[in-house]
């Protein structure tokens, strides 16, 4: 999500920029990760062993998760793609919520359902190909919805996951006005 410490303005580049800075702020994230799964003879055999792991960050609930069920996990638990997509679809909303905020533009509701697509490879790795987002969005006045969708095509200069990721992150969004 864009930062905005006061530090952005509308032009006419776009409805957001960045005003001339000496320095960004440079944020850290920590974590702790737990493997919780050896169940008594550690990764003795590829079977023999449970995926399931706790991922703690201070100040926060735990996270259980596990890894993909095509790979041995637990399919009532997060895995690590669960969490890539719900991640882009996230930032996509916070940056989107922001810009629209700062534009006057009054977002009542917001819903995507997102979509990605991981492909096997056969040396035994994988990688994402893609992702699509489709959010719902509905905002208070008709005079908005132009500007509103405007911004979903703005919204991957700023969100940071989407700028981190290696492959393409779509945006199918629908915008509509609250009657």
């Amino acid at each position: 999500m864009p930062y905005f410490g006061g530090t952005f303005r509308n032009n006419t580049e776009g409805p957001v920029a960045f005003r001339t800075m000496s320095a960004l702020p440079e944020h850290h994230y920590r974590l702790t990760l737990d493997w919780t799964g050896n169940l008594g003879a550690g990764t003795s055999t590829y079977e023999g062993y449970s995926r399931e792991h706790v991922v703690r960050i201070s100040g926060k609930p735990d996270l259980v998760g596990s890894a993909d069920p095509m790979f041995r996990g637990d399919a009532a638990l997060h895995n690590p793609e669960d969490l890539l997509l719900a991640a882009l679809s996230q930032c996509h909303l916070l940056t989107y919520l922001a810009l629209c905020a700062r534009a006057r533009i009054n977002v009542l509701s917001y819903l995507d359902s997102a979509e990605g697509t991981l492909v096997l490879t056969k040396d035994g790795g994988g990688h994402f190909t893609g992702v699509v987002l489709r959010p719902e969005v509905v905002v208070s006045d008709a005079s908005m919805v132009d500007k509103a969708r405007l911004f979903h095509g703005e919204v991957h200069k700023y969100c940071f996951i989407a700028r981190s990721v290696n492959f393409p992150v779509r945006c199918e969004a629908v915008v509509r006005v609250h009657y």
